[in-house]
């Protein structure tokens, strides 16, 4: 989730227990950054001697992956996965050097926050202001075996943080007005728990040959020319909202005509407001209204759709008599909204 949440600490408990069962187990980096308590955690384990390595002058430390290599445990227990190493190492990043460990058939255990997935960056700058540089692949997290979420609440780590158990005295203030704000260690829990759903949701997918698995809730806005589109948008976004769901909102421009100039403006108004919304806007062209909103709910895995009926809408037609019994047959999985306009 965010620094000082458990996660070396945890990770220290899991290898005395693997060891205990006769597992080979050795430290291959550990990060305390000067925590007591999880320096002696780390009493008893084996640990790998860094290597030293020579830059302008000074000798900097970093993992010795050929050490770990030939030493060749079972396991081995690599801290910050997101790590950039010195400048003049055999890898720029320590997710590489544990590939090349895991290549030789060593299983490695590793700490990784939520913050320093590459696919999140952007979100997670908006939410906290903070650009974080030290960033992996999300192919690196989805080729783990397992995923485990070291969770406290937000309250919990603005205490260790104040009680000098994460940074030092002189950070503390700033940290609590800055990345440590109740509100963005809130938002980062959240999208903790959102990727390992969708993890979950993957793995049952492969796992027992699914279409479909409903762990995540994703709502589907469908929106037309018509005026009442806004409405939909913003029903469908309070529904995304208190379900803590992800919002898509399409639009399906028939490929048999052009839209007028005040058409074309509505789109982009919904566009625009969709993006607002923290939504992600689907505008396609195609012939076929049903099997393309089918196709789309299908892609998307999606749970909910919002729809409107007007007397004259598109979206009416649609959902009468046959038409809406083969969407129903269709989607048997998703629970479908008709907002009364």
């Amino acid at each position: 989730m965010a620094p000082g949440v458990g996660k070396t600490y945890r990770m220290l408990e899991e290898a005395h227990s693997l060891k205990h069962q006769g597992i080979d187990v050795v430290v291959g980096l550990l990060e305390t950054h000067g925590r007591v308590e999880t320096a002696e955690k780390a009493q008893n384990l084996e640990i790998i001697p860094r290597k030293q390595i020579l830059m302008q002058e000074r000798w900097l430390s970093e993992m010795d992956t050929d050490a770990i290599i030939a030493r060749n445990p079972q396991l081995v227990l690599v801290d910050e996965l997101a790590h950039t190493n010195v400048p003049g190492s055999v890898y720029e990043k320590r997710y590489q050097d544990v590939e090349k460990i895991l290549e030789t058939g060593i299983d490695v255990y590793s700490t990784l926050n939520i913050q320093h997935l590459e696919s999140l960056n952007d979100l997670v700058l908006k939410i906290s202001g903070v650009v974080v540089r030290e960033r992996i692949p999300d192919s690196v997290l989805e080729a783990a075996d397992e995923i485990i979420v070291v969770d406290v609440t937000p309250e919990t780590l603005q205490e260790r943080l104040q009680e000098g158990k994460i940074y030092a005295p002189a950070k503390i203030d700033k940290s609590l007005q800055n990345f440590f704000k109740k509100s963005n260690l809130i938002a980062l829990r959240e999208l903790a728990l959102r990727e390992i759903a969708d993890n979950i949701e993957e793995e049952k997918i492969e796992e027992n040959n699914l279409n479909y698995c409903n762990i995540q809730e994703r709502i589907l806005v469908c929106i037309s020319t018509y005026p009442n589109s806004i409405q939909l948008l913003r029903r469908g976004a309070r529904i995304a909202n208190f379900m803590n769901a992800k919002l898509y909102i399409l639009f399906v421009n028939n490929t048999g005509r052009f839209l007028s100039r005040q058409e074309t403006l509505h789109v982009e108004s919904c566009q625009r407001l969709s993006q607002e919304f923290g939504g992600e806007f689907l505008h396609i062209r195609a012939s076929n209204l049903l099997n393309t909103i089918v196709d789309v709910a299908r892609k998307e895995r999606i749970t909910q759709i919002v729809i409107g009926e007007t007397r004259h809408s598109r979206w009416e037609l649609l959902f009468k008599g046959s038409i809406v019994q083969k969407l129903m047959e269709a989607l048997s999985n998703v629970d479908l909204h008709i907002i009364a306009t």
